[in-house]
């Protein structure tokens, strides 16, 4: 396994619950279209796993 994930936000947060808004902020995304690379940990993979219809991800 990778030890780096890029994750692409592709939908909008507008109308999501409070959860998924924070955790996409989390992530450190802020604008559609915007990838962030982070490391491959259990943490960030719930994270993904909780807003995963709204981003895409790929190990770098």
């Amino acid at each position: 396994m990778s030890n780096q994930l890029e994750i692409t936000l592709k939908r909008s947060v507008i109308g999501r619950s409070e959860g998924q808004k924070a955790t996409v902020q989390t992530l450190g995304l802020r604008k559609i279209q915007q990838s962030v690379v982070r490391e491959d940990t259990p943490v960030v993979r719930g994270m993904i796993n909780k807003v995963s219809h709204l981003v895409d991800v790929k190990e770098v």
